[in-house]
């Protein structure tokens, strides 16, 4: 009972939509940071290098940026309300979800191949909302979803 508890209240805190994002991938993360009594948008772009638990409300991602000849690596929960947005950029072609091994490259060595892929379908999440919202409302009441979709005059064709 407490572990459906847990899970309950954790489904709840998760946002609707989540964009798709894979190890390998270039991303944009705009990030809300506090200043004093003030918030500002920080955007912080780089590779992600680790997924971790993709489904889960704790979903996290840690991204990597070469800034000034140093590495800079952050952490970023995926249903923080602190992450306006995660943009994807590029995709890159790789083989494992743990990509540490770029910590120890540099230059030419650490670039990735990249895929082709459709950045507007992947980065557009009202499709995805509208279905969450769609999926809800069966859950609740499947009837009613029913009748909206197919409304009483519209009747199928007579043969």
């Amino acid at each position: 009972m407490s572990f459906e508890l847990l899970e309950m209240v954790g489904n709840a805190q998760k946002k609707k939509a989540v964009v798709d994002v894979r190890s390998g991938d270039t991303v944009r993360v705009s990030q809300k940071i506090k200043e004093g009594e003030k918030f500002r948008i920080q955007v912080f772009e780089g590779t992600v290098i680790r997924l971790d638990r993709k489904d889960s409300h704790t979903a996290r991602i840690t991204v990597r940026k070469v800034a000034s000849g140093v590495g800079v690596e952050k952490s970023f929960l995926m249903h923080s309300p602190l992450v306006e947005k995660i943009e994807i950029v590029r995709r890159g072609k790789v083989r494992r979800n743990n990509l540490s091994y770029l910590r120890n490259r540099s230059g030419k060595s650490a670039r990735l191949t990249n895929k082709d892929f459709d950045r507007h379908a992947v980065n557009d999440l009202s499709v995805e909302e509208e279905a969450e919202e769609v999926l809800d409302a069966e859950a609740k009441d499947p009837e009613t979803v029913a009748e909206s979709q197919n409304p009483k005059g519209s009747a199928e064709p007579a043969e």
